[in-house]
């Protein structure tokens, strides 16, 4: 069960993350971060890839991407992986992740603009 609600104040922070929450996966915006999220994706650890995006884009307050997930798209020796799609849009596909490589791709191609090239997938 979840925190226990004691007063006003308890009650607005919960709306307040929710509606952060709610607004990384809402209307898209200027950039989206797919997470693929197959049995083989899940089964790699994609559930932990995209809560560690939704945190991040929530700490770092970004309110200009989308973050979406969907299923499985062939390439299950890449898992997880997550594509990102800019306001131009490019695409991007990112394979393998870990925790630390998302932090560096939200630091890197998120707030700065400069693609992780290292961490790319082929096909």
């Amino acid at each position: 069960m979840g925190k226990k609600i004691k007063n006003v104040k308890d009650l607005k922070k919960l709306r307040d993350a929710a509606r952060e929450g709610i607004s990384l996966r809402g209307e898209p915006k200027s950039m989206q971060i797919i997470v693929h999220m197959g049995t083989c994706g899940i089964a790699a650890g994609a559930r932990e890839i995209l809560n560690k995006l939704a945190q991040e884009l929530g700490d770092r307050k970004i309110e200009t991407v989308t973050l979406r997930q969907s299923g499985c798209i062939g390439l299950c020796d890449q898992e997880p992986l997550c594509t990102l799609q800019d306001s131009d849009g490019n695409e991007y596909r990112y394979g393998r992740l870990t925790v630390q490589k998302v932090q560096e791709i939200v630091r890197d191609h998120v707030v700065e603009g400069n693609p992780v090239t290292g961490y790319f997938i082929t096909e």
